[in-house]
């Protein structure tokens, strides 16, 4: 890299607009979505897709709600001409859904374009030609008023084609390509001659597409741009703005919502950005930013995975894991400080009158693309309590009391450190099971059978067998209660003094056939902590295997 990057670079010189208005408005309802998947997505991809792949996506984007489809590039080629005229011929293509072809400003390849969809109820041919610069001066070698007569040539070929087919609802659409790297008065100045040529009208207005066919400025200087044409296109009423950004600063989607509030109307784009280089507008980031301020897209990805899976498949190319609202692990946490906020932000929602989101670090609920919360906290070296108690609610229902949070803890941090990789629920549930001998069949003292009885002076009589190592013995003690008689018991017989500190029990489920939990904090006669757990479908014992649980734990410290 050079030293001083001045000498061979230049900065992107911004507009002139002080008065500008777009940075005080804010997006309130979807713009026109056009989907250029299955053409500027499809030229992008190492192997294209064919007839059968383009279907699928086809049938993909029409039932997720996308009203304007670009469906190829007729004179690209044998596949792309047949896909189109299958398209068309075959009724595929419902009422409310319009299509679109991409055509040079050539003759013959605009004409091609037309017999492509020959026969269609209605479609946008859309028109292109590069006017910027670079373009102008590097690849054409030619000047702006050659420039715009090829524009003008075009749209008079386009006009004199509609007319050959008064059967088919025409629509019009021109791009002055290179948009974005223009001198933006000659592109008012193309987009004005084109306009005069086919004679758009508010009822049945032209399409002008603004794309920044290489991303060359912060998306603020963008905004200026598309409220500047907006502002002093003549006939603006006339013309529908649309957006197509690129995304070669990582700012593609920025783009097109400031561009949106700049005055424009529509955005072309891929699902999930795919395109040239480093690709599109991300159709879905920019349609589920809107859904996350209150604003419904038009588009539907309540089922975001499956629509995953065409893409990937259609596409032969992966969504990244950390792909916005799509990505394998955007709604995952390791962080400890993290998986804490998020518990506690389910918890709030349990408890709160109104439907509002109001999770800490998810900015919007995965129930609603279709994920469950599975996935939302995942454990590692570098998680804490928040993190396994969150899992083992999920898997098991259990509610672990904080102090008993903070005592499992070790216990994960430790098998996170010695096995060096992220723990599942299932390395979790056995870490759980093994800390506080719950449900193994190698415990040290193990419930076989009891029963309970009332003494004459109102104390509890608790006898039954307990098997230590494995052999069964007969055993009673008394107390006030159930739990204090099963502790005199154990210390009567086994010689293991506890004390009860808290104790705790929840229903695991509702209905008949909820289990219950049991947690009891207890103390040893040299001030130690142990912690018992008992889950049974019968609340009594559980209370009585949690007080074996405790005194396992007790033997084991």
């Amino acid at each position: 890299m050079l030293k001083n990057p001045a000498t061979k670079y230049r900065p992107f010189t911004p507009i002139a607009l002080p008065d500008r208005q777009w940075p005080s408005r804010v997006i309130e309802s979807p713009p026109r979505w056009l989907s250029t998947d299955l053409r500027d997505g499809n030229q992008s991809i190492i192997d294209p897709m064919d007839g059968v792949k383009k279907a699928r996506f086809f049938d993909l984007l029409v039932e997720i709600g996308v009203k304007e489809i670009e469906v190829g590039f007729p004179s690209a080629g044998t596949t792309e001409f047949t896909f189109i005229k299958h398209l068309v011929e075959s009724g595929t293509i419902p009422d409310d859904v319009t299509v679109q072809v991409l055509t040079q400003s050539r003759e013959d390849l605009i004409r091609t374009s037309f017999e492509s969809l020959e026969g269609a109820r209605a479609a946008i041919v859309h028109l292109y030609n590069a006017v910027s610069p670079a373009w102008r001066d590097i690849v054409f070698r030619m000047s702006k008023d050659e420039v715009r007569e090829i524009a003008m040539q075009g749209a008079k070929v386009m006009r004199d084609e509609a007319a050959k087919r008064p059967d088919t609802d025409w629509h019009f659409q021109y791009s002055p390509e290179t948009f974005s790297t223009a001198e933006i008065d000659f592109s008012i100045e193309v987009c004005e001659a084109v306009m005069q040529v086919l004679a758009p009208t508010p009822e049945h207005p032209i399409i002008l597409n603004l794309p920044a066919t290489v991303e060359a400025s912060t998306p603020n200087i963008y905004a200026d741009q598309i409220e500047y044409f907006c502002r002093n296109l003549p006939n603006r009423e006339s013309a529908v703005i649309s957006l197509h950004t690129h995304n070669d600063r990582g700012t593609g989607v920025a783009a097109a919502e400031l561009g949106l509030m700049a005055g424009a109307d529509r955005v072309e784009g891929c699902l999930f950005g795919n395109g040239e280089r480093t690709g599109n507008c991300c159709l879905v980031t920019m349609a589920l930013n809107m859904y996350t301020q209150g604003v419904d897209p038009g588009l539907d990805f309540s089922d975001i995975d499956r629509v995953i899976e065409t893409v990937e498949y259609c596409n032969d190319l992966p969504v990244h894991q950390r792909h916005p609202y799509g990505g394998e692990l955007v709604y995952t946490a390791f962080s400890g400080s993290h998986q804490d906020a998020i518990k506690k932000g389910f918890e709030a929602q349990e408890r709160q009158n109104d439907e509002l989101w109001r999770v800490p670090y998810l900015p919007i609920d995965p129930a609603d693309l279709g994920r469950d919360y599975e996935a939302v906290i995942r454990v590692n070296s570098q998680s804490g309590k928040g993190g396994f108690a969150w899992v083992l609610e999920q898997r098991e229902g259990l509610k672990l009391p904080k102090s008993m949070q903070r005592d499992f803890s070790k216990h994960v941090q430790r098998l996170a450190d010695e096995s060096s990789r992220e723990l599942g629920a299932e390395d979790i549930w056995q870490a759980f099971k093994g800390a506080y001998h719950v449900q193994t069949p190698d415990k040290h003292f193990q419930l076989v059978d009891y029963n309970e009885t009332r003494a004459s002076d109102g104390t509890r009589i608790f006898s039954g067998k307990i098997a230590v190592d494995g052999q069964e013995q007969s055993v009673s003690g008394r107390g006030n209660g159930l739990i204090s008689s099963v502790m005199a018991t154990v210390r009567e017989v086994f010689g293991v003094e506890l004390e009860v500190v808290d104790y705790t029990q929840q229903s695991l489920g509702s209905g008949t056939d909820a289990n219950a939990a049991t947690y009891l904090e207890c103390v040893d006669p040299d001030g130690r902590t142990v912690w018992g757990c008992g889950i049974d479908e019968d609340v009594a014992t559980a209370s009585v295997r949690a007080v074996l649980s405790a005194a396992n734990s007790a033997v084991s410290v």
